[in-house]
């Protein structure tokens, strides 16, 4: 008899246990289902501020496992942090505050759209007779701070064989020998004949101080330089110094960005004033008295 008991009260339980794990189980399908109709795709909640799993997967992109876990973590914290420090600074926000922030909305929406209509809408040619006539105009604007040079470089060991025959291919410009000779010795050959480079460009690449090199060019059109294991031959094809004015192909990028830079004020002043215009014929701007 009490075992019967015992099986009864065993199988009741189980019941009462079986209902009570349906009971909670459908509530929390349904709180899910809630939730993830709210904010689909959230991972993180501060006071009604949601983080986007979308968002971290954007930070961690070719990561491995263990790295995407420690920048996901990073940034949810510092996510979290400044959401609390918005709610809590926005709590004590001033009506001047209110102002300043939507003007500050107000020329970004603008800043946005007139990047857009620039972008889209401007015309960005350049002709070659205006841009002449702006390098004639302005020659103040386009002089030299430094020297500029157009030629060919040729590193080799100290002890390559026939240096003197190379210094003067090299005067001869004479290619096909200098490329074979850099092929079977150079340690490093560069050849920059169709652009110019500036003492900031070679210094890079020759053990030589900046000054000394301005010095060297103004009277030089083959410099060398050796140190303890190489020696490097620059050879000037051409040259425009320090002080002078630049060429007009060198002058060209300066030259576009003044031009647009002027031609953005006057298209953006234009397309406010196309708007305004607009608006007034068709009723939209009232004036009351």
């Amino acid at each position: 008899m009490h075992m019967i008991f015992m099986n009864m009260r065993q199988k009741i339980s189980a019941v009462l246990a079986g209902f009570l794990l349906c009971v909670v189980t459908i509530t929390m399908m349904s709180c899910a289902a809630f939730t993830k109709k709210q904010q689909a795709g959230a991972v993180v909640e501060v006071n009604g501020h949601y983080l986007y799993r979308s968002t971290l997967d954007a930070l961690t992109v070719g990561l491995s496992s263990e790295d995407s876990l420690r920048v996901a973590q990073q940034y949810i914290t510092q996510w979290a942090k400044d959401a609390l420090l918005f709610d809590k600074a926005k709590s004590r926000t001033t009506p001047e505050m209110e102002e300043l922030v939507e003007d500050y909305r107000r020329t970004l929406y603008m800043h946005a759209y007139e990047e857009y209509l620039v972008d889209r809408k401007m015309s960005k040619t350049i002709s070659d007779s205006m841009a002449l006539q702006i390098y004639a105009q302005m020659p103040d604007r386009f002089v030299l701070n430094e020297s500029i040079v157009k030629g060919l470089m040729v590193v080799v060991p100290n002890d390559a064989p026939t240096i003197a025959k190379l210094r003067k291919w090299l005067e001869k410009k004479s290619l096909d020998n200098i490329e074979k000779y850099a092929y079977q010795n150079a340690n490093g050959y560069e050849l920059f004949t169709d652009r110019w480079l500036t003492t900031t460009d070679i210094i890079t690449h020759m053990p030589i101080e900046r000054a000394d090199l301005e010095t060297k060019l103004k009277s030089n059109n083959q410099i060398e330089v050796t140190d303890s294991l190489k020696t490097y031959l620059l050879q000037v094809n051409e040259k425009h110094l320090r002080g002078e004015q630049m060429p007009l192909e060198y002058a060209r990028p300066q030259i576009e960005k003044i031009v647009l830079s002027a031609r953005q004020v006057e298209f953006l002043q234009k397309e406010r004033e196309r708007l305004y215009n607009e608006a007034i014929q068709s009723g939209r701007i009232k004036f009351y008295e």
